[in-house]
C-alpha cells in the first residue's frame, strides 16, 4: 500500500514540478512575444511546442519525457482541461452583442461571407488530405468528420487575440476595429456551431439514428439553459450581489459552468460548448461589482491553469517527424486558410463601402487564429479525427495566420489618415481588448484590471 501510494505521489509531484516549468517558459516566451508586438499567446503557445519533442525532445537525454512523463500527461490533460472549461465560461460571459448591432448587416455579410469560402475551401482541401490521414490509431474516420472539421477550422477568427491586436494597434474606435470585432464574434459562434456538429457526429459514430438523439438532447438542453437556467442566474446573483455573498457567488458559477459542461458531454457534444453557453446566459449586471469580485478571481485561476493547455497540446506537436510530402500539405493547408479568409472578409468590406486599405485590413484581422484554433484543433484529437501529423500541420497554421497579421497590418496612423473622422465610430471597448480595464458585457462602464487572459 505504501508502495502504491508512493507511486501516486511521485506522479503528483512530476506533475506539480512540470506545471511550474511550464508557468515559466511561459510567461518568459510571452515577453519575448510582446518584444516583438505579438500576443502573448503566441509566446506562450510556442513555449508548449518548445518543451515537446519539437525541440526540447531533440536534445540528448530524452528531457521531454522526463520533465513530463507519459503516466503524468494525463494528469496535467485534466489540469489543462479545467482551465480549458474556465477560458470557455469566460469567452460565452464577454460576448457583447452591442458589438454586432451597429454593424450587423456589413458584418453578417462579411463574417458569412469568409466562413462560407474559407469552409468550401477546407473540404475541398479534405478532398486531398483525406486518403494520407483517414486512419488515426486504426480506425477510419468518416470523411464528413474529416471535412467537416477541416471546414470549421479554417472559418475560425480568434476574437480575444483580435481584440488584443486592435487594441495595440489603436483600431479599436475605427469602423474597420469595430466590424472586425463584430464578425469575429459571428464568426466564433457559427463556427463552434460546425464543431458541434462534428463532435455530435463523431459522437453516433455515423449513425444518423444516434445523430438525431444527440440532436434532440442539444436542443433540450439549450432550451433549458434559456429558458430555465438563465432565469435562475438573474434571480441568484442578483440576490448574491445585492448581499455581497461573492465567495458563495463564484462556487455557485464555476459549479453551474463545470455542470454544463458535464451535461453536453452526455448529450454527445464536446464540454467546452456548455462552459461556453453558460457563460452566454450568465446575467452581466451589476457590471462592475461582478468584474470586481466574479470575473478578476476567475481571469486569475485561468492565468495559471490555460498554460497547461499549451503544454499538452505542444506535447502533441512533432515538427522533426513532418514528411515532404507532410510539407507539401502544410503549404496547401496555409494557402487555403489565408485564401478563404482574406478574400471572404475583404471583397464583401470593398463592396461595403471600405477602401481598399481598409478592406485589406480587415482580411489580416479575420485571417487571426490563435487559442480559439488551438481548442478546435484539440477537441478533434480527443474526438480522433486528426492523425499526429494533421494535427502538427494545424498548429503550424494557427501559428502562421496569427503572426502575420502584425508585421502586415495597416499602420494605425494610415489607417486614421485615410478615414474620414466622421466614418470613424467609437465603440465601448471589448472585454480583453486593454490589459489594464474590464469591460463588462452590457456595460460601457470599466473598472481597473491587471489581467490579460482573454487577450489570448
Amino acid at each position: 500500500m505504501h508502495s502504491l501510494g508512493s507511486v501516486q505521489e511521485n506522479k503528483i509531484a512530476a506533475m506539480l514540478a512540470g506545471i511550474a516549468i511550464v508557468l515559466v517558459a511561459g510567461m518568459l516566451l510571452g515577453r519575448v512575444a510582446r518584444r516583438f508586438g505579438q500576443p502573448v499567446v503566441i509566446g506562450e503557445i510556442a513555449a508548449g511546442i518548445a518543451l515537446g519533442p519539437s525541440l526540447l525532445g531533440l536534445l540528448p537525454g530524452d528531457l521531454t519525457n522526463r520533465l513530463f512523463p507519459p503516466d503524468v500527461r494525463p494528469l496535467l490533460s485534466a489540469v489543462s482541461q479545467v482551465g480549458l472549461i474556465l477560458f470557455m465560461f469566460i469567452m460565452g460571459w464577454e460576448f457583447e452583442k452591442k458589438l454586432i448591432r451597429p454593424h450587423v448587416g456589413l458584418a453578417a455579410s462579411v463574417s458569412v461571407s469568409s466562413i462560407v469560402l474559407a469552409f468550401g475551401l477546407g473540404v475541398a482541401a479534405a478532398v486531398i488530405l483525406y486518403p494520407h490521414h483517414s486512419t488515426v490509431a486504426g480506425k477510419e474516420i468518416p470523411f464528413s468528420a474529416f471535412a467537416t472539421f477541416m471546414g470549421a477550422a479554417m472559418s475560425v477568427t480568434a476574437f480575444p487575440v483580435l481584440a488584443r491586436i486592435l487594441s495595440d494597434r489603436k483600431l479599436l474606435d475605427t469602423r474597420v476595429g469595430t466590424l472586425a470585432l463584430a464578425a469575429a464574434a459571428i464568426d466564433d459562434v457559427l463556427a463552434w456551431c460546425m464543431l458541434a456538429y462534428v463532435s455530435a457526429l463523431v459522437s453516433a459514430n455515423g449513425d444518423y439514428g444516434d445523430l438525431m438523439q444527440v440532436g434532440i438532447r442539444s436542443i433540450v438542453y439549450v432550451a433549458a439553459m434559456f429558458y430555465v437556467v438563465r432565469p435562475a442566474l438573474d434571480r441568484i446573483v442578483s440576490r448574491m450581489a445585492a448581499r455581497e455573498r461573492w465567495n458563495a457567488l463564484i462556487m455557485v458559477v464555476v459549479a453551474g459552468a463545470f455542470l454544463s459542461a458535464y451535461v453536453t458531454t452526455w448529450a454527445g457534444i464536446h464540454a467546452i460548448f456548455g462552459a461556453f453557453l453558460f457563460g452566454f446566459v450568465m446575467p452581466r449586471e451589476p457590471a462592475l461589482a461582478l468584474g470586481e469580485h466574479l470575473r478578476r478571481p476567475m481571469d486569475n485561476l485561468a492565468l495559471v491553469l490555460l498554460p497547461v493547455f499549451f503544454i499538452v497540446t505542444g506535447l502533441g506537436v512533432n515538427i522533426g517527424a513532418l514528411t515532404a510530402r507532410n510539407y507539401v500539405e502544410l503549404a496547401l493547408i496555409l494557402a487555403v486558410a489565408c485564401a478563404g479568409k482574406l478574400a471572404g472578409a475583404t471583397l464583401p468590406a470593398r463592396w461595403g463601402g471600405f477602401s481598399w486599405k481598409e478592406a485589406r485590413t480587415l482580411g489580416l484581422l479575420m485571417n487571426t487564429r490563435g487559442l480559439t484554433e488551438l481548442i478546435i484543433l484539440n477537441v478533434a484529437v480527443s474526438l480522433g479525427v486528426l492523425d499526429g501529423s494533421m494535427f502538427t500541420m494545424m498548429v503550424i497554421m494557427a501559428l502562421v495566420t496569427t503572426v502575420m497579421a502584425g508585421p502586415l497590418l495597416t499602420k494605425s496612423e494610415e489607417l486614421y489618415s485615410s478615414t474620414p473622422p466622421s466614418e470613424r465610430r467609437k465603440q465601448p471597448e471589448p472585454t480583453g481588448a486593454q490589459p489594464a480595464r474590464v469591460v463588462r458585457p452590457g456595460s460601457d462602464r470599466a473598472g481597473t484590471h491587471g489581467r490579460e487572459a482573454t487577450t489570448r
